[in-house]
């Protein structure tokens, strides 16, 4: 019978590699598109500042008159701020403007793909992106991948750098804590050979050493015992000529 393996687990779902999505504070995206947005400018105030398990970045509660919205929080931004929305706001950390009405040069973030879907690009702790160029209909931006991409000069994006950079300059010192981080969001860890397992806990368990066993699977083996070389067509090295 093919062994239960940690792929199987895992790809069928149990509550040990789901994430705790239940502890998730909001949904971290704009407000709605509106035409005052579009012409004008709308003010909202940060309410809060708190530290959400589902991203590496602090949140801004943001209250606007209609609508409370959750976005990355931008560095230098604290409780009590007022932030502009608009393609007449400033030019200002925590601002929101489309990109046609940003300059070229400035730091930015969470700039959506497409017009209205929220934001998606440059969120997470410490990231941003810059405005290269701009013509009549789209923008080039310089992503933190340090690769180029055109987006629609009506995405919109937020002014500043995302909050929380050097978060991972600290050291975890116990393997404990690792432990309650990759748990949060449901990261496998720790990681162990399959050699060092015994043979009931995977395929290439056991045999009293760490070498590895020579074994091709099927195309179609069951998950728990789709290990190894997958339907090779040759295993081992090849002749030299």
């Amino acid at each position: 019978m093919p062994r239960r393996t940690i792929t199987r687990r895992r790809g069928k779902g149990t509550t040990t590699y789901r994430a705790k999505s239940h502890r998730y504070k909001a949904k971290c995206e704009y407000k709605t598109y509106e035409a005052a947005e579009k012409e004008g400018m709308i003010k909202g105030e940060v309410i809060e500042l708190l530290h959400d398990p589902a991203r590496s970045a602090p949140l801004m509660i943001i209250k606007h008159q209609n609508q409370i919205t959750a976005l990355p929080a931008t560095l230098g931004i604290k409780k009590g701020d007022i932030t502009e929305y608009g393609a007449t706001a400033s030019i200002k950390p925590g601002n929101v403007l489309p990109l046609i009405s940003i300059p070229e040069g400035t730091t930015i973030n969470n700039i959506e793909l497409t017009p209205g879907d929220g934001g998606s690009i440059a969120r997470t702790a410490g990231n941003s992106a810059r405005i290269v160029q701009k013509s009549d209909e789209k923008t080039v931006i310089k992503l933190p991948s340090k690769k180029f991409k055109t987006f629609n000069n009506n995405c919109r994006a937020t002014i500043g750098v995302i909050a929380g950079g050097g978060h991972g300059e600290k050291p975890l010192v116990k393997a404990g804590k690792n432990y309650y981080k990759k748990k949060a969001k449901g990261k496998l860890w720790p990681i162990v050979s399959a050699t060092s397992k015994n043979p009931v806990e995977h395929p290439h368990g056991g045999g009293g050493g760490r070498n590895r066993k020579s074994r091709t699977v099927s195309r179609g083996a069951p998950p728990g015992a789709k290990v190894g070389t997958i339907a090779s067509r040759r295993t081992g090295r090849r002749k030299k000529k």
